[in-house]
């Protein structure tokens, strides 16, 4: 498939997406999603990448849904279609660690899509919130929900019922984004911790993952029960043998991935 809204890099067991409308500040329409969703799909299969950055320009991780595209929608037409259903959704079903790089503007879907993501790393001028509020409508991409999982009720009713911003440092401080950044440095760091993940065994990686996303599934005794039970699982793993061997024999450990 050929890109005109994304741009692809490998580097090594790293993939980097890059968000690429430019002249709409990375706005999110049916064809950007559709090609995210295939590139993702395609790293999902690719053996040799481990981890995937997803980011955008130093201005913009993407300013929102394209209002030009939405606005043409009515109730049957979003509901046939299943807008936002059919093809927004595959950075949640990738297995692999995913994390979203985000300087500038992180606004409607550009800040759902970046809460799917498994961690964000925000660069210094980033800037996240949910303005649906001020063109009559409401999140649509999980944004109630994601964001009230991540900083809690009283902030996201906050966001969605003003439609403000918030800076990257009260992201940070409200749990919304792991780390911030300066914003020359943000894609490369942003590849220093996916290279640092993609070093591990990537089966551990994946049952990290799976467990930490099943927090936000269940209450806790079934949580801390699937939790076990993976663990448990991961001593048939061929990696789980070599990460401890490893380890008591003081030398780094040659994953299969297996």
């Amino acid at each position: 498939m050929n890109y005109n809204n994304i741009l692809l890099e490998r580097r090594r067991s790293v993939a980097m997406i890059r968000l690429h409308r430019p002249e709409v500040y990375n706005a999110l329409n049916g064809d950007l999603m559709d090609e995210l969703s295939h590139a993702l799909v395609m790293l999902e299969a690719d053996n040799e990448i481990r981890a995937i950055v997803l980011t955008g320009s130093d201005k913009a991780f993407a300013a929102g849904a394209d209002i030009s595209e939405v606005r043409q929608l009515d109730f049957s037409r979003a509901y046939r279609e299943g807008f936002v259903s059919a093809n927004w959704e595959a950075v949640t079903r990738c297995r692999k660690p995913v994390i979203a790089a985000v300087a500038g503007l992180a606004l409607g879907g550009g800040c759902e899509l970046a809460m799917m993501c498994d961690m964000i790393i925000a660069a210094d001028n980033a800037r996240f919130g949910q303005p649906e509020v001020k063109v009559g409508t409401l999140p649509g991409a999980g944004g109630t929900q994601r964001l009230a999982r991540a900083i809690g009720k009283a902030k996201t009713m906050d966001l969605c019922l003003t439609g403000r911003t918030m800076d990257a440092e009260e992201a940070e401080r409200s749990g919304l984004v792991s780390r911030v950044v300066p914003s020359e440095t943000l894609v490369d760091q942003a590849l220093a911790v996916a290279a640092e993940i993609a070093g591990h065994s990537l089966m551990a990686t994946m049952l990290n993952k799976d467990a930490v996303n099943q927090a936000f599934e269940t209450g806790l005794k079934a949580g801390v029960d699937y939790e076990r039970r993976l663990l448990w699982a991961s001593f048939a793993s061929a990696d789980r043998d070599e990460g401890m061997g490893a380890f008591l024999e003081k030398r780094q450990p040659d994953w299969t991935h297996r």
